[in-house]
């Protein structure tokens, strides 16, 4: 999966958790603390995209991410590194 497609999953887990953000064009590099998510509300997009992608990643790897586009780098390395150990 690319980056757009796994930018496109956070962008949408994004609006679940934060609704307020509905109507806005969300960019990858925009960082989710900015936009006014929370801790609680950063983990809970974390874990959805990582839910949607089957993905087992430690969290404290994904926190590391200052925007949206970091993270879906993280999460892409994450799934090209678990396709090289299938």
């Amino acid at each position: 999966m690319d980056k757009q497609a796994i930018t496109e999953i956070i962008v949408k887990h994004t609006y679940d958790v934060m609704p307020s953000l509905s109507g806005r064009a969300l960019q990858q590099q925009d960082a989710l603390h900015l936009l006014g998510a929370n801790s609680i509300d950063r983990s809970e997009i974390i874990m959805l995209t990582l839910e949607s992608l089957e993905l087992n990643l430690p969290l404290i790897e994904a926190a590391r991410a200052n925007s949206i586009g970091e993270l879906a780098e993280i999460m892409q390395r994450g799934m090209a590194g678990r396709a090289q150990h299938a």
